[in-house]
């Protein structure tokens, strides 16, 4: 019982490497560029990850992406239980997670 502080505060060093290292991990492409809106950055990011000098097939590919999403529909949980193309996959994962819940699997 006595050791229960020093368990609690065992994760004070990974907190601390992770403060540390943080500032030189490089930024995400994608949140350069969509969020942000800075190309050139994303640009940079893209090559540091994929180490070419020519990346504009990825900044255009995730600006494409982007379009994409924007233009997708969103429905309701309702509306996604009455189309008939995934009613049964939704209500097999419905289920297989409610079972997870009252299994006390996480309980363990």
């Amino acid at each position: 019982e006595s050791r229960w502080p020093y368990l609690f505060g065992a994760i004070i060093v990974p907190s601390l490497i992770q403060v540390v290292i943080l500032p030189f991990l490089p930024e995400s492409p994608r949140y350069l560029l969509l969020e942000k809106h800075n190309t050139s950055k994303a640009e940079k990011a893209f090559q540091t990850f994929l180490g070419k000098d020519d990346v504009s097939h990825e900044v255009e590919e995730v600006l494409a992406e982007s379009r994409v999403q924007r233009n997708t529909k969103l429905v309701s949980i309702l509306q996604l239980l009455r189309t008939r193309a995934v009613q049964w996959q939704v209500i097999t994962v419905i289920i297989t997670m409610g079972c997870y819940q009252l299994c006390g699997l996480n309980a363990v």
